[in-house]
C-alpha cells in the first residue's frame, strides 16, 4: 500500500532501491525511546497518509481495513468509541454510520479534551464510572449497535506486564459494553499477540455468538498488537446460555 517518492527525474526511488528512510538525532533532552518513536513516525507510510487524506490518526486505516473486511459499521447505527482521542476511529465511523446526516450517532468518549470533528460527540468521561453506561445510553438516544476501543495502556517494556495490563483495560471494556451493546451488536478492542486471555476469551465467546482475533496491516511490523472482534451480542435475553461458536 506504499508507494514510493519521485526522485530527480520522476523516477521512483523506492523502486530503484534508494534509501528514504529519515534519521533523527538524539537531542539532550530527548529520550532514547522519544527519538525512536519520532523516527518511526517520520518514516511510517500511513502517518503520511493521514495527514494527505484527512484523517485525525494513522490508526483509522485499522479500523477502515477492520470494517472492509467484516463489514461492521453501517448508516443509522449507535457507535460509542472508547479512549477516542485523537479521533481517527470516531471520524470513520461517523462517516460510516452517516450521523453528520442524521442517520446514525456516534460518541467518543476520553479522558482528554478532543478537538470537534463533524458527526462526532466528544465528552471528557472515565467509562468506569458507574454512571457512565446510562449517561451514554441517554447521549445515543438508546443502547449502542457498536462498542469499539483502541485503547492501550501505557508501555512499561516488559512483554508480560504490557499484556496483563492491556488485557486487563480490554476486560474493563467488554464489562462496559455488555451493559450498553443492543441484541446484535459487535464489540471491538486491542490486545497483545500471545491470545486473548481465557477468563476474556470465555467472557467473550458467551455473551457473542462469534469471537474472532484480527491483524490488520496497518499495524505495524514490529508491534505485538491485534484487535478481539466479538459481533453478534447476545443481550440480556440469552445471557446464561451455554453454548458457543468456537473462536
Amino acid at each position: 500500500m506504499t508507494a514510493g517518492r519521485q526522485g530527480p527525474g520522476g523516477k521512483d526511488e523506492k523502486a530503484r532501491g534508494g534509501s528514504l528512510k529519515t534519521r533523527v538525532k538524539t537531542a539532550r533532552k530527548r529520550t532514547l525511546s522519544s527519538t525512536l518513536w519520532l523516527e518511526r513516525q517520520l518514516n511510517d507510510p500511513y502517518v503520511a497518509r493521514a495527514k494527505r487524506e484527512g484523517w485525525r490518526s494513522r490508526a483509522a486505516y485499522k479500523l477502515i481495513e477492520i470494517d472492509e473486511r467484516y463489514h461492521l459499521l453501517k448508516a443509522g447505527q449507535r457507535v460509542l468509541d472508547l479512549g477516542a482521542a485523537p479521533g481517527g476511529w470516531s471520524q470513520y465511523a461517523a462517516k460510516k454510520v452517516k450521523s453528520e446526516e442524521g442517520k446514525g450517532r456516534v460518541i467518543g468518549i476520553d479522558l482528554l479534551e478532543v478537538e470537534h470533528i463533524p458527526g462526532v460527540e466528544f465528552t471528557v468521561m472515565d467509562f468506569q464510572d458507574e454512571d457512565a453506561p446510562d449517561r451514554l445510553k441517554a447521549m445515543l438516544g438508546g443502547q449502542a449497535d457498536a462498542v469499539i476501543s483502541d485503547m492501550a495502556a501505557n508501555a512499561t517494556g516488559h512483554r508480560q506486564t504490557d499484556h496483563l495490563r492491556i488485557v486487563a483495560l480490554a476486560e474493563m471494556a467488554v464489562e462496559f459494553a455488555c451493559e450498553v451493546l443492543a441484541p446484535g451488536g459487535f464489540f471491538l478492542a486491542k490486545v497483545l499477540q500471545g491470545g486473548t486471555e481465557n477468563q476474556l476469551l470465555a467472557r467473550l465467546k458467551r455473551d457473542f455468538a462469534t469471537v474472532r482475533h484480527v491483524k490488520p496491516e496497518a499495524s505495524r511490523k514490529d508491534s505485538a498488537e491485534l484487535y478481539v472482534l466479538a459481533t453478534g451480542f447476545r443481550g440480556e435475553r440469552e445471557k446464561g446460555q451455554d453454548s458457543a461458536p468456537d473462536a
